[in-house]
């Protein structure tokens, strides 16, 4: 009974913990405001008046003009540029929280099944390690795949008057109250 308490406690902390999903920001639509969006350095995707992609690393920004490093055109004015996106970038905290979790409720699980036939001869101090070991490997291995792991490209511009792909997006985020506890969904297309 005290281990699926504190087995309960442990889930419920992980769920709390996990970063919710952030609501993408909308692309600007002025060419002149992506300096709020962009900086010299950022790599970007630039998608050109004739639908052509290029890939490039931003050398200059100005209220007019686009200056990149990559293949194809290194300058691109704001009549020139359909639509802007800009790849992710993921937090190395996240992998390394969801993989302490993971790790925590494996070591918790075989420090139980290895003590079923005779729970009371152990101390609780004596389980005390049982998450600590596998938790610290499942962060490492939480960060390493982040490490390793591309984040998406979001949509920074859209250029007036031009149409982009549509995107459904579904959401989950997980709810406590004290009258209620769940998960909100959310579907946007």
């Amino acid at each position: 009974m005290k281990t699926s308490r504190c087995l309960t406690a442990l889930l419920t902390a992980i769920a709390l913990t996990a970063p919710a999903p952030a609501a993408a920001q909308e692309p600007v639509r002025d060419f002149t405001q992506l300096n709020t969006r962009l900086k010299p350095g950022d790599t970007i995707w630039v998608t050109d008046a004739q639908g052509r992609e290029i890939k490039g690393r931003i050398t200059s920004l100005s209220s007019g003009s686009l200056a990149l490093n990559g293949k194809g055109a290194p300058i691109l004015s704001a009549t020139d540029v359909s639509t802007i996106q800009l790849r992710e970038r993921d937090s190395l905290r996240r992998g390394a929280l969801i993989g302490l979790g993971v790790g925590a409720v494996i070591g918790i699980g075989l420090c139980v099944a290895a003590n079923a036939e005779d729970p009371h001869s152990v101390r609780a101090s004596e389980y005390a390690w049982c998450p600590a070991i596998p938790g610290a490997i499942g962060a490492g291995i939480g960060v390493g795949i982040d490490a390793i792991t591309p984040g998406r490209k979001i949509l920074v511009y859209r250029a007036p008057g031009s149409t982009g792909a549509a995107q459904a997006r579904l959401s989950f985020a997980p709810f406590i109250t004290r009258r209620a506890r769940g998960v909100g969904v959310s579907f946007t297309f």
